[in-house]
């Protein structure tokens, strides 16, 4: 087991993307796998900053986190030699997803069939629900227009939309209720599968473009003190690391580009949705969005794991030095990288799936 020492102390306005166990891109809360072991139902496991999976059994601000390789396992937890543990045939599965953000592990635990005793399980907490009010608007007023015209309905969170058809007038609920099934041609009795499915597509989508929105002010600090290594006297000499740092540019430039470029097709493809909505029409883009649900949950997963090692150890523009960052970059930050464009590369077409 390896103990990584306790963290430098980080300044004020940019800190490394930390979330609660069921919020987080890169951690895995052991604790609802269908695990037999104690020890590891009290674990977690992390992406570490090669975008490796491991066994975190303790993090403290003080102490640092201690993590275990997946292959120390055995030994450490004194399972038999003679046959493979079926605990450790599960964990083997878990180290092999790109991304620990519920919307991908709703699809993968699937695939690579890990049973969860309750799928409930995967949910965002209420408090990234509330964080994420902002981004769920955009989708949100497009239902109440469609749904209420003029009406001056006020509307904060798309719990809102739901609270609508609550209306204490029966009668007034149901009108609301046959509004939105006659608008998407469905049962009136369908009306709330819809709003379900609805609320949870674009909750997704909000998650991920809040990630990506927290993620791009350390790209953009890290990206700039690559500018300091290229002038470095000493270090420009060095053309195997010029020529890495150009690639490691390259290559998150082209990465958040690839997003950036999805969320502006979701976008399109959801306002295009509404010019002349349907429930078969919604369907095709819920089946659109949940097709990148793994590739976008991996790319942002992995910049994010990286970036948040660089701002843990470089936390301000003068911690470290060209020479210690271009060492770090030589071995965390390359290491692992070409695994994120992999699964960028591995996205199904888009013109496939419209």
């Amino acid at each position: 087991m390896t103990v990584s020492g306790g963290y430098e102390a980080e300044p004020k306005g940019l800190n490394p993307i930390e979330d609660g166990d069921m919020d987080s891109l890169f951690t895995l809360p052991l604790s609802f796998i269908p695990l037999k072991t104690p020890a590891l139902r009290q674990a977690r496991m992390i992406k570490n900053a090669q975008l490796r999976s491991v066994i975190e059994l303790f993090s403290d601000v003080q102490t640092g986190s201690g993590q275990i390789e997946i292959s120390d396992l055995p030994k450490l937890l004194n399972w038999p030699t003679d046959e493979v543990h079926p605990d450790h045939v599960i964990i083997r599965k878990l180290s092999t997803l790109h991304s620990y953000d519920v919307f991908s592990l709703r699809i993968m635990l699937r695939k690579i069939g890990v049973p969860l005793a309750n799928a409930a399980d995967l949910q965002l907490s209420p408090e990234k629900n509330q964080e994420l009010t902002h981004y769920m608007t955009q989708f949100t007023r497009p239902l109440i227009a469609e749904i209420y015209g003029g009406e001056d309905v006020q509307v904060e969170r798309f719990e809102d939309v739901v609270g609508l058809f609550r209306d204490p007038d029966i009668k007034r609920a149901r009108q609301r209720l046959q509004q939105m099934a006659d608008a998407l041609g469905i049962e009136i009795l369908e009306v709330p599968t819809f709003l379900e499915d609805y609320g949870d597509i674009f909750l997704s989508l909000s998650y991920y473009k809040q990630c990506l929105d927290r993620l791009t002010p350390l790209l953009d600090v890290f990206l700039a003190s690559m500018y300091d290594i290229r002038k470095n006297y000493q270090l420009r000499q060095d053309q195997n690391l010029l020529r890495n740092c150009d690639m490691i540019e390259n290559t998150i430039n082209e990465l958040t580009a690839a997003i950036t470029g999805r969320f502006e097709n979701f976008e399109r493809s959801t306002k295009a949705m509404w010019e002349d909505i349907s429930a078969d029409r919604f369907q095709k883009v819920k089946e659109l969005i949940q097709a990148y649900h793994v590739t976008i949950g991996g790319v942002l997963c992995g910049l994010t794991v990286k970036m948040n090692a660089w701002i843990r150890l470089f936390p301000k523009p003068t911690t470290g030095g060209p020479v210690k960052r271009s060492e770090f970059i030589m071995s965390d930050i390359r290491q692992g990288l070409d695994n994120i464009t992999k699964i960028e590369d591995s996205a199904p077409m888009m013109a496939l799936l419209s």
